[in-house]
């Protein structure tokens, strides 16, 4: 999605959700100069990096993504895909002893496992926006191999290829990079929330809050846009 496109949405979110542009920005710029430090990948290095195939399966956190994975682990071959894991989808991957590809995030899932994917030759795409400002700074100089993104202004590093949450992030990330197949896995889009999307949750699975319905919605509106607007197959195993 062009970001002339995109920013109509954006403007609709910010409104939405309250959000600022200005601290969306800032924490943007703050990515930008820590990769401008440490060395990031560029769109062109992370599509020769998983140029192997443009079958990709993309991990989102909700209740059905175990049975998931466990399903595609038992039936198909996993080295055929692209595996791009939306944060906390990560975590399902490492317990099963998959590395995923790619990992979406907005720093919020559990670090260890992403740090540990990241250990296994994961490519991270990190997201800065106004919420993860404080994350963004202390975190983000740990890992190799990251793509920067941001849901504002593309800037320096930084990239923006659509998208809101890491879920539908990952999915529009797939498309810049050449996917003619995307399988969805974990993609439910209901009104549940789950201890891979949530680590500090007391259960596996609990009810969303209003602020993470309304997320869970324009994801899916997102994907939605995706099948609609895009040359590629989408299959979401929750179907």
């Amino acid at each position: 999605m062009e970001f002339g496109l995109w920013e109509k949405y954006y403007k609709e979110i910010l409104d939405d959700f309250g959000f600022s542009r200005s601290g969306d920005e800032e924490s943007a710029k703050l990515l930008d100069e820590i990769l401008s430090t440490e060395g990031c990948l560029t769109l062109n290095d992370l599509a020769e990096i998983v140029g192997f195939s443009d079958k990709f399966i993309v991990f989102g956190a909700g209740p059905s993504l175990k049975n998931h994975v466990l399903m595609l682990k038992e039936n198909y071959d996993l080295k055929d895909y692209v595996l791009v894991a939306a944060d906390g989808a990560t975590t399902a991957l490492i317990e099963e002893k998959i590395s995923p590809d790619v990992v979406c995030t907005d720093l919020d899932g559990n670090i260890d496992d992403i740090l540990l994917a990241n250990l296994r030759g994961a490519n991270i795409a990190i997201h800065a926006h106004g919420d993860n400002i404080d994350k963004v700074a202390s975190l983000s100089s740990f890992f190799n191999n990251v793509i920067g993104t941001t849901q504002a202004q593309p800037m320096g590093n930084l990239y923006n290829f659509g998208g809101f949450t890491d879920g539908d992030r990952a999915l529009f990330l797939a498309v810049a990079l050449g996917a003619s197949e995307i399988t969805l896995a974990g993609m439910d889009f209901g009104d549940k929330v789950t201890k891979y999307s949530r680590p500090n949750m007391d259960v596996k699975v609990g009810d969303a809050d209003e602020f993470k319905r309304k997320k869970l919605m324009y994801a899916e509106r997102f994907t939605n846009w995706i099948i609609e607007n895009e040359s590629v197959d989408v299959i979401n195993l929750i179907e």
